[in-house]
């Protein structure tokens, strides 16, 4: 019996390694962005949204993530991850909760919002400070993408 259980549990426990939702590295000038099919090729601005379910949606912006999830989101909590690429980390993916995106005209972005995504406040600041523009935390971001439709 103590066998079964051993096994048992083993089995529990590879289902639910093998079920966590995860993300995928970007394959920077192959993917394409699932909203607006572009090419993903800079390592400043990409993002990825994983659902509880695993599946992954790649994008080529910050502002085409926004708009994905306003427009083809309707529960938030289907959500697990939400992933942005940073121009202080090329490469690689932070969970966008925890960064700060910097508009400023005198910083273009793939689709032309002017969105930079930072991954450390003091890097973002002395953009800010250099090149002007509105800091906003991720809440902040959805809630002007939403007011400006």
């Amino acid at each position: 019996m103590s066998n079964m259980k051993y096994t048992f549990i083993i089995a529990v426990g590879i289902f639910f390694f093998c079920c966590t939702p995860e993300h995928k590295p970007i394959a920077y000038g192959q993917d394409k962005c699932d909203f607006c099919r572009m090419s993903i090729v800079d390592q400043r601005f990409g993002g990825e949204i994983v659902t509880q379910k695993g599946k992954v949606f790649k994008f080529d912006a910050v502002e085409c993530m926004v708009n994905y999830l306003d427009e083809q989101v309707e529960d938030d909590s289907k959500i697990k991850m939400i992933l942005t690429n940073t121009y202080d980390r090329p490469g690689e993916l932070l969970e966008a909760r925890e960064c700060l995106f910097l508009k400023s005209e005198n910083m273009p972005s793939p689709m032309g919002m002017f969105l930079n995504p930072f991954g450390d406040i003091s890097e973002a600041l002395k953009y800010q400070k250099e090149q002007s523009g509105t800091i906003y935390k991720w809440e902040e971001l959805k809630t002007e993408f939403a007011q400006n439709k």
